[in-house]
């Protein structure tokens, strides 16, 4: 049966079309339920017998997701109508009640209600769209009490009281959710409810501290007058970043001025969230900030009143707001731009996790209590939830999610989700690790398992017959990786040639001969996008049994790869590149140290050392020339423990050591990428990712030259190259100088990111620390999805396999990209958050005195950077009590903090000795205190 339907779409010129689209109505689409007499119950969900089935309106979904996904809640059937709508609200809710639905374990159904035809409900003239909605979603409710009868109890459920009204007069029942919860007489699970705004905010008189002054930010403008304010330059966009040093600190980065905005005070923050894209209000210059009257905020800092406080009563539409003291630091200097958050574009809301502050228990035990939840991130305010559970979660690890934040309220509003486990368990913090940075941990569902071939796998005799692949079995491959990689990705070869030139090759393995286009592995892959490693433990993107034995190159096995192989003249210049699928057999894993100890023994004349030796000669060559080119040699502070194989313990903590057989390794991985980009690039111009790394603005670089200043150096900036020479030049008497200012010359750069090149033109596919016009990834993909995608352009532009659909799709690929560029920073941020949980627990039993350097001047103090342990933190030089007496103060030429009476004073760059000790200022929130000597 056809049935038109008719809606109205605004373009983008602002005007409205009329849309009529035909619908396909059908009475064969089953109900879901395994005891219904007329439907084919093959494909059933439902089974109650005395529980309800339960049929949910788009606001329950869409506002009670964690409810929802807790087991308790069962035998659901989710409309399609509701889907859709839920799709268009909130696209990670969606993502989350389509997982509920296709979890075999869970019974959630998914009912066509709009391509039914005695569900189906054709739109009302005068009705909106929104009570079409509840009036089809009532339809179907209604049909299904009739449909089943007296087999089974239908419930709508919806807290639109309007919805509900007129769902009693038409015969259906219905309940809101809390009403159907408190049913179940489980009292834990009304802690995860969302409550209505009107039903959260509680007035000052009700605030969980003791002060009863008045606490009110400023009201949000509303989208259009930003929208206003956006076009004609009076408010600025972008994305709030939040000091990790310093919560009350936080910066905008703004195109409209080319320049971050300093946002300084929860006052003037005004309710926003790190990751918030916020639109914000410019300060009158003299209340501009610079870095002399910025501070590093203490845990007490914290916890100061710094909201806004209107200076008049008048309720005039240009309110006056000043802050209050707790704020300044300083008078402000005219220097960096400081403004003020007047409204919120794009919230960043996700699930936090933390612990409950610590209270005394109510008398009476179940009842419910308000309790502020404290999060692991500093960044992140104190959200204050309702829970009956208090007792049982003042010694855990909690989730809890963000529901509002009213301008009359001191603290965002929000609900518990679930426990993770005790505070300061190592398993129960790495965890909470994961889920801040939300890495996907869960195992590999068995239809991804599936996918894989079965074990023992080996190279077949249809493998060595495939005229694609070339048998290069007689080479003398080798790879060389740090110590215990059981997952390697990368090998090499090195062979002198009669004529005296090497043929050189790069090998890798070929992941995508068993991770297909469109299978549940590559979908998971995708998502993944890219393999974690923590301190302990690494989080694969594809399964073990392929990262560890069927794709690894481990020594003396047979093995499939993907190969580069080059014809180099003994000054490393390439004369001849071939791509080929291959069959290798690696003679040697080798680490880092294995290999450096191989090329350094001189009595040493095998012809594995030999390679090594000749390998490592061309890589020297083409390093120079990368950075002759331009190419940056930066540093990182990369840590490394040393951890007890039995209790995981860290035994020992130390900077990364990085040595001459690793630089060869790079390089020779370097150039497999660049022969591979200009290779993909060649074939397809449209739709091949790579990888760039845009050039840093000035405004970047400021911070970098001033600290060369103050330490007698002159850095040019004004290329690539111009800086690399700069910083090869600097060097002083300490030998962690060089380092240290290279360590601050990577801050100043930008992250490198995957696109799309029909996204760009080609002058933006530079990567500037590479000093390279093309560059991608295409040397691990065992453990980064970019590299597999890289694979299959490779393969197609070779001839060997058609291109897969999707490269077709540029809008999808350009997802792919975004994703990948989100997955790659989350992994970097889970990885820091593992080494420090680490350092917690190594300096926890260890207090320490060592050296550090101080690299960033505050107004109350410094940062230091503790080259020993690899490590970073605050150290103060006033107490709280101390703040505004003006015995310090900044010289910002200079870059030092000096005493007034000019007795002491503290540089950048300076050797000082610091005391290190975990200390626990506010309960469960343990910190590595740094303290001078």
């Amino acid at each position: 049966m056809l049935q038109s339907k008719t809606f109205n779409k605004k373009t983008r010129g602002g005007k409205v079309q009329k849309l009529v689209r035909e619908v396909y109505l059908r009475d064969d689409i089953y109900c879901g339920a395994s005891f219904c007499k007329v439907c084919d119950t093959a494909a059933s969900r439902l089974t109650a017998s005395t529980s309800p089935i339960l049929i949910l309106d788009t606001n329950v979904v869409l506002n009670q997701i964690d409810l929802l996904e807790n087991p308790a809640i069962d035998e659901v059937v989710v409309l399609s109508i509701v889907l859709q709508e839920v799709k268009n609200k909130n696209t990670s809710v969606h993502n989350r009640i389509r997982a509920l639905c296709s979890n075999p374990a869970r019974k959630f159904f998914v009912f066509s209600n709009e391509f039914h035809r005695d569900t189906y409900v054709q739109s009302m003239t005068g009705e909106s769209p929104n009570d079409r909605n509840d009036r089809a979603i009532r339809v179907a409710a209604k049909w299904y009490q009739t449909h089943l009868g007296d087999a089974a109890r239908i419930l709508l459920i919806t807290n639109d009281r309007e919805n509900m009204r007129k769902a009693s007069e038409e015969g259906v029942s219905a309940e809101t959710i809390e009403s159907y919860v408190k049913s179940l007489g489980q009292p834990a699970l009304l802690d995860l409810l969302v409550q209505p705004t009107s039903d959260v905010v509680m007035k000052d008189v009700e605030d969980l501290r003791p002060s009863k002054r008045k606490v009110v930010y400023q009201e949000h403008k509303p989208m259009s007058e930003i929208t206003s304010g956006l076009t004609r330059g009076i408010y600025h966009q972008g994305k709030l970043r939040v000091n990790r040093y310093n919560p009350l600190e936080a910066y905008v980065g703004s195109e409209s001025i080319g320049d971050e905005i300093v946002i300084y005070g929860r006052g003037n923050m005004n309710r926003s969230f790190d990751g918030d894209i916020v639109a914000v209000e410019l300060l009158p210059r003299d209340q501009w900030h610079g870095d002399r009257s910025l501070s590093l905020a203490d845990e007490e800092d914290e916890e100061e009143d710094v909201h806004l406080v209107p200076t008049s009563a008048d309720d005039a539409p240009r309110t006056t707001y000043t802050l209050s003291s707790s704020e300044t630091e300083t008078n402000p200097v005219s220097g960096r731009p400081s403004g003020r958050i007047v409204g919120i574009i794009k919230r960043n809301w996700h699930s936090y996790c933390g612990s409950l502050e610590p209270k005394p228990l109510p008398s009476g035990s179940g009842g419910l209590v308000h309790a502020l939840f404290v999060s692991k991130d500093r960044r992140i305010p104190k959200i204050r939830i309702q829970t009956r559970q208090l007792e049982n979660l003042l010694d855990k690890r909690i989730i809890v999610t963000v529901d509002s934040w009213d301008c009359q309220s001191r603290y965002p509003s929000g609900h518990y989700v679930r426990s993770i486990g005790e505070i300061g368990d190592r398993d129960t913090e790495t965890e909470v690790v994961l889920i801040e940075n939300h890495i996907d941990a869960r195992p590999f569902s068995t239809q991804v398992l599936a996918c894989l071939p079965p074990l023992p796998w080996s190279v077949s005799a249809e493998d060595l017959a495939n005229p694609i692949r070339t048998d290069l079995r007689h080479l003398r491959v080798f790879s060389v990786d740090p110590p215990g990689c059981k997952d390697i990705d990368d090998a090499l070869h090195c062979t002198l040639l009669p004529n005296g030139n090497f043929d050189v090759g790069v090998h890798i393995a070929d992941v995508t001969h068993f991770v297909h286009p469109g299978t549940p592995l590559d979908d998971e892959a995708t998502q993944r996008a890219t393999s974690v490693y923590l301190v302990e433990r690494r989080i694969d993107m594809l399964p073990k049994p392929l990262t560890e034995d069927i794709c690894s190159l481990r020594a003396d096995v047979e093995r499939l790869a993907f190969s580069v192989i080059w014809e180099m003249s003994s000054e490393a210049e390439i004369i001849s590149t071939k791509f080929t699928k291959s069959i290798i057999k690696s003679c040697a894993a080798l680490s880092y140290v294995e290999a450096q100890a191989r090329m350094d023994d001189s009595r040493l004349v095998d012809p594995l050392t030999k390679d090594l030796r000749n390998m490592n000669a061309l890589a020297k060559i083409m390093r120079q020339r990368r950075i002759e080119r331009g190419a940056l040699t930066l540093a990182s502070a990369e840590v490394k423990f040393q951890i007890d194989t039995e209790t995981h313990d860290p035994l020992d903590i130390g900077m990364y050591q990085i040595r001459e057989a690793n630089q060869m390794v790079e390089e020779f991985m370097l150039a497999a990428n660049v022969s591979v980009a200009e290779q993909i690039l060649k074939h397809f111009p449209g739709c091949s990712l790579l990888r760039r790394h845009p050039t840093p603005t000035k405004d970047m670089l400021e911070p970098l030259q001033r600290t060369a200043v103050a330490v007698g150096l002159s850095l040019d900036v004004s290329s690539s190259k111009a800086l690399a020479d700069s910083l090869d030049r600097a060097v002083g008497d300490d030998p962690y100088f060089n380092k240290l200012i290279r360590i601050m010359a990577t801050r100043c750069m930008t992250q490198a990111v995957y696109f799309c090149s029909g996204d760009l033109s080609p002058p933006e596919f530079h990567h500037y620390g590479l000093a390279a016009p093309l560059y991608t990834h295409f040397t691990s993909p065992i453990r980064r999805y970019a590299d597999v995608v890289v694979h299959r352009l490779l393969a197609a532009s070779l001839g060997m396999y058609k291109l897969p659909p999707i490269f077709s799709d540029r809008p999808r690929l350009t997802s792919i990209a975004d994703n990948l560029n989100d997955r790659h920073r989350n992994a970097q941020m889970a990885s820091r958050g593992s080494v420090e949980l680490h350092t917690l627990i190594f300096f926890r039993k260890r207090p320490t005195d060592t050296e550090a350097r101080i690299v960033k001047i505050r107004s109350n103090g410094f940062i230091v950077f503790v080259p020993k342990y690899g490590i970073e933190g605050s150290v103060y030089l006033t107490t709280r009590s101390e703040k505004g007496s003006g015995e310090w103060y900044v010289d910002e030429q200079q870059q030092k903090i000096k005493k007034m009476d000019g007795t002491v004073s503290y540089g950048v760059l300076q050797k000082v000795n610091v005391h290190l000790e975990v200390v626990e200022p506010q309960p469960n929130r343990p910190k590595l205190q740094l303290t001078l000597l």
